[in-house]
Formats: C-alpha cells, sequence, structure tokens
C-alpha cells in the first residue's frame, strides 16, 4: 500500500516537472520613450516611444504626475530593455518611482522601474532642460 501512494507520488512529481519545462517563458525587448516634464510643485509629464518586441514594433504613449519639490521644464530620451514580459501589452501599466535629480543644460539619466504586471524597465539617456526635482512621480505607459 505504502509503496503505490509512493510510486504515484512519484508520477505525479514527474508530470508537474515535465509540465514546468513546457510553460512559457517570460521574454524581453528594447524600449525608446522621449518625455517632456514641466512643473512647479507639481509637474506632469508626457511623450510617446516605441516597444521592439519579437520582430515587431509597437507605439508607445506615456504620461504621468509628479509630487514633491518640482521646477522647470526638461525633456529626456531614454533607450533601454524591458524584461518579464509575454505579450507586448505587458509593457502598459503604472510605473511608480521616488527619487532626486538636477538637470541644468544636458545630462544622464538612469533608471530602473517596475509596473504591477511586473514588467521590468532598465532604461538610460539623456536629460535636457533646467530641472530640479525631490518627488514622488509615476508613469504611465499606454499601447497605442
Amino acid at each position: 500500500m505504502k509503496l503505490a501512494s509512493t510510486l504515484r507520488a512519484a508520477c505525479l512529481a514527474i508530470a508537474a516537472l515535465a509540465g514546468l519545462s513546457t510553460t512559457a517563458q517570460a521574454d524581453s525587448g528594447f524600449v525608446t520613450l522621449t518625455i517632456y516634464k514641466a512643473g512647479w510643485i507639481i509637474g506632469g509629464s508626457g511623450g510617446s516611444g516605441v516597444l521592439n518586441f519579437r520582430g515587431r514594433t509597437y507605439a508607445l504613449s506615456t504620461g504621468g504626475l509628479d509630487y514633491g519639490l518640482v521646477f522647470g521644464g526638461s525633456k529626456t530620451v531614454l533607450r533601454g530593455r524591458v524584461s518579464n514580459i509575454n505579450r507586448p501589452s505587458d509593457v502598459a501599466g503604472v510605473y511608480g518611482a521616488a527619487g532626486a535629480g538636477l538637470a541644468v543644460g544636458s545630462g544622464a539619466r538612469a533608471i530602473v522601474l517596475t509596473n504591477q504586471k511586473g514588467a521590468v524597465l532598465e532604461l538610460t539617456g539623456t536629460q535636457v532642460g533646467l530641472m530640479a526635482n525631490a518627488d514622488l512621480s509615476g508613469l504611465a505607459i499606454t499601447m497605442r
């Protein structure tokens, strides 16, 4: 009797492992975003971009709000990788961040963000303009 239940448990474990090996793995793609930001105490941002995923290109829109010490205006161009996605729509969502920065003229920018679906953006780029911030911000990305 004990041998039968042990054999049954072993068979179930092998079947579960076989199922795991055929499960679709998350993939990655490349994102380019151009974001314009302006504000005084409360700021806003908006822009557009593209996602390159599995040989296709998808248009993106961005928008967001900042609250805290926000002053000035800037243009930021970010490029990088998005990981942990199974389909292009996984990039869409709300990304939150808390941070501080200062841009006078042009400067480098790097950021890592995660949305509610688990998509991870690892972006670097340049920021041009006059912008001082110590704020909580949110960035929403939608598919166009």
